[in-house]
């Protein structure tokens, strides 16, 4: 067997396992119930210790398998030997040639073999023998093709586009959303992260954010002219009449049960000498007419009284606009507002509210919070599950977002792959892709020695039953 065979073999297990890394992480077809009703799980990778394990278990099996190939190549040689020095002595029959031409082959074959797998990785024998190590050489040249390949293949708007639309991402997650349990865990899920966000927050910076973006914007602008658009767009509208009347009403009933208050003011303000019942004949005169005119005032929306306060209001909201000491006065009003405790320790109460609301509702299972997510959460996937036009919607965007990204930003992706492979150190990243296939490659050694041997013990036959011993 020639070495260039044996590099051709040896191609074989590389792109096998290309193709059954790139197959772990696909999908299941659509149909497959599991896939349909929830999104599939990724699937875990090694991590911390576990990684290590799982390494020193591959090291071990790739060990073996040297081990088993390289026993091979041994037992063809003692087998070969064995035959060459029978034939020395002149023993044995015709049976040695033929064992000792299938052990010939075999010997040959597992060297080239041998060779060809370990040109792959490394200079065999520590001989620097032209193109061997090709890995070791070739990494970068290996990194770029790999992240041309994943760009020309992968990460094409149409096969993206396939994939997605094979994928119904919409009615997966929808189906997934409508079930009371995810929803649930999503509820919890999401208060856990929001519990964490709360956590992360300085309290001191937060308070700097509500006072520089709520407070203080609140207390820079005039209060005056906003304040008198507003109540002269009210005016405008009509809007005091409610208001207006509300007034009337509640003084007419106060004028109603004034009849106490009105004797206990006269009778304490009227002079020493007058007499009482002119006190008393005073006070219901003043109750009667005190009643007469609040209902005057209630009753008529012409009444006088009604009419100046809309022009009171009316001249107010004009001076507040336009009337330099009314605006000042306004401004002196809003600085002794803005200066009050309450005021100035607005941001730090609002956020200790805040935060312990947050975190109350975060613990509790049964909080309003929680369960208005939960809730939110199935009904938004009760629709996706059960709406048509609505997952349409949805994979129309998930598709045009996909399009987007992979037209404009492939080559970013892309060169993820080609970067990656150009910052590993080239020794070590033979050593990786070793671990990774090697031991499915000794199985080409294992192959060129058993293939070997049988396809010189055919040619020997041949040639003997040709030509004779």
């Amino acid at each position: 067997m020639s070495g260039a065979s044996g590099v051709s073999r040896s191609a074989r297990p590389l792109a096998h396992f290309a193709a059954h890394s790139r197959m772990g992480g696909m999908e299941k077809a659509p149909g497959n119930t599991a896939v349909a009703d929830a999104p599939a799980a990724p699937a875990a990778a090694p991590f911390g210790f576990a990684a290590v394990l799982d390494e020193a278990a591959k090291r071990r099996d790739l060990w073996r398998m040297k081990a088993l190939a390289t026993g091979l190549l041994a037992l063809a040689t003692a087998i070969y030997l064995f035959c060459r020095w029978t034939e020395s002595r002149g023993a044995g029959g015709d049976w040695v040639g033929y064992l000792r031409a299938a052990s010939e082959a075999g010997m040959v074959g597992a060297l080239a073999d041998w060779f060809a797998v370990t040109a792959l990785f490394r200079h065999p024998l520590g001989l620097p023998i032209p193109h061997t190590a090709i890995i070791r050489r070739k990494k970068d040249q290996l990194g770029a093709s790999l992240g041309t390949f994943v760009g020309t293949n992968f990460l094409a708007p149409e096969v993206v586009s396939a994939k997605l639309s094979s994928a119904r991402i919409s009615l997966r997650v929808g189906r997934w959303m409508a079930d009371p349990g995810h929803a649930a865990r999503v509820a919890q899920e999401s208060s856990t992260l929001l519990r964490a966000v709360v956590g992360v927050l300085r309290d001191e910076d937060v308070e700097q954010v509500i006072d520089n973006t709520i407070v203080k914007r609140i207390a820079e602008p005039l209060w005056g002219p906003p304040i008198g658009r507003v109540l002269a767009e009210l005016l405008a509208d009509n809007r005091q009449l409610a208001l207006l009347d509300l007034l009337a009403e509640r003084a007419h009933q106060w004028a109603l049960g004034s009849q106490e208050t009105i004797d206990r003011i006269v009778l304490r303000d009227a002079p020493q000498w007058a007499p009482k019942f002119v006190n008393i004949l005073l006070s219901e005169r003043i109750y009667r007419e005190l009643v007469e005119f609040t209902w005057k005032i209630r009753s008529n929306p012409e009444h006088e009284v009604r009419l100046a306060a809309n022009r009171f209001l009316e001249e107010f909201a004009e001076d507040l606009q336009f009337d330099d000491a009314m605006i000042k006065k306004a401004e002196r009003i809003k600085a002794q507002i803005m200066g009050r405790e309450e005021i100035t320790g607005l941001a730090s109460a609002t956020w200790r509210a805040a935060k312990r609301l947050i975190l109350e509702s975060a613990d509790d299972p049964g909080s309003t919070l929680r369960r208005k997510v939960a809730e939110n959460v199935q009904q938004l996937g009760e629709r996706l599950r059960d709406d048509a036009d609505m997952r349409a919607n949805v994979d129309g965007w998930i598709d045009r977002g996909a399009r987007y990204l992979v037209e404009n930003y492939a080559g970013e992706i892309s060169t993820l792959v080609t970067d990656t492979v150009a910052r590993w150190d080239a020794d070590e990243a033979s050593k990786k892709i070793e671990l990774q296939v090697g031991r499915d490659l000794q199985f080409i050694r294992i192959n060129g020695t058993v293939v070997g041997s049988l396809a010189g013990l055919a040619i020997y036959t041949i040639s003997h039953l040709m030509f004779g011993g």
